[in-house]
């Protein structure tokens, strides 16, 4: 592991810090941690836009993050749920009133427009608008449309030509159960598509992931390209009612994952949850006990806004001010994680340049 200068070491000695408080631990290959563009640039531009993407690779992320849901005809959308009324103007478009539905997603039951009830060219009618307004600008809203997992990866090809060091792409399948269960599963268009464009291999700069476990073991049998579990505070994966996240970061349950996983991807709060008033608390175990497995560690979700952050990190009492977002990711490289996701690469990649260092 590496250190801090002695100067600053024998400076925070005198004020009563302990050596362990200053170690910053390594990341399971002694690379860098990779920075994941959540959503892509999705804190400057509506999450899941292809401008999204294209600044959050101008802002330099290592990696982009489609989530991705199905249509009617079988075609892979970029979309946070498969319902879609909190990112699109569908409920502006009085043709498609008829679509509002309810279902059970994942046992919750949710109303609104879904997409595996309109066919892409349908979808393609839609145009997206930012999820947190109240947080966030608007000034974007309307202008973008709703982007296939094909042109995401188009981009990422234009983009990486003559790049020493590709960006790459990190899917997540959203409600896979429920997707395989109305006869449109993510699997096979999604590795279908991928092999289409290059991506093989355990080498390959891609991370496929989901909070379910029964597709990540299917794609596992199928495919070698890596795989993330991503795991929530609370609850457990939608389609193992039996299992629980917490009992799958114990070192045990991690053994298990380390059998059809390359990596876990955990709430932050896992890592270090927050204490007294909201401000950071210890670290947990997780990175060293998931490193002990030989699993990567990519926790979820930076934001710069005061009302995602640390008490210690915000910038003032306006939940939508911007506080000090490189603070907290600091005090999260010094675990050793891997990389972590971001809605502010530009932010999270100055952060990584400079390290562990307060």
């Amino acid at each position: 592991m590496t250190r801090w200068p002695l100067a600053l070491m024998a400076l925070m000695l005198s004020a009563g810090c302990a050596a362990d408080d200053m170690t910053v631990e390594p990341t399971l290959d002694g690379q860098p941690p990779i920075i994941i563009a959540h959503r892509g640039a999705s804190g400057e531009r509506p999450e899941h836009t292809i401008a999204g993407y294209r600044l959050a690779i101008d802002q330099g992320a290592d990696y982009i993050e489609p989530d991705l849901v199905l249509t009617k005809d079988g075609v892979l959308v970029a979309r946070h749920e498969n319902e879609i009324s909190e990112t699109t103007d569908v409920a502006d478009h009085p043709e498609f009133k008829a679509r509002k539905a309810t279902k059970t997603i994942d046992g919750q039951q949710v109303t609104g427009w879904f997409t595996e009830d309109f066919t892409l060219a349908e979808l393609k009618t839609l145009r997206a608008r930012e999820r947190l307004p109240k947080l966030r600008s608007t000034a974007y809203d309307g202008k973008f449309d709703i982007p296939t997992f094909e042109e995401i990866l188009t981009l990422l090809a234009e983009v990486n030509k003559g790049r020493a060091k590709p960006v790459g792409v990190y899917p997540e399948t959203k409600h896979p159960s429920y997707f395989a269960a109305i006869g449109l599963p993510h699997e096979a268009p999604l590795l279908a598509m991928l092999d289409r464009f290059g991506y093989r291999g355990r080498a390959a700069p891609v991370f496929i992931q989901s909070f379910e476990v029964g597709n990540l073991m299917d794609l596992r049998a199928k495919s070698d390209l890596p795989l993330i579990q991503l795991m929530d505070a609370e609850g457990g994966p939608a389609d193992k009612p039996d299992m629980r996240y917490a009992a799958m970061a114990s070192p045990a349950g991690l053994k298990m994952v380390a059998g059809y996983a390359d990596g876990i991807g955990p709430n932050k709060a896992m890592v270090i949850p927050r204490a007294a008033l909201g401000r950071l608390g210890d670290p947990t175990t997780l990175v060293r006990d998931a490193h002990a497995a030989g699993l990567k560690v990519h926790p979820w979700t930076f934001r710069r806004e005061n009302y995602f952050l640390p008490l210690g990190e915000k910038g003032g009492v306006n939940p939508a001010g911007h506080g000090d977002l490189g603070a907290e990711i600091r005090a999260y490289l010094r675990t050793g994680i891997d990389g972590l996701f971001s809605d502010n690469s530009r932010e999270a990649v100055a952060a990584v340049k400079q390290g562990g260092e307060p």
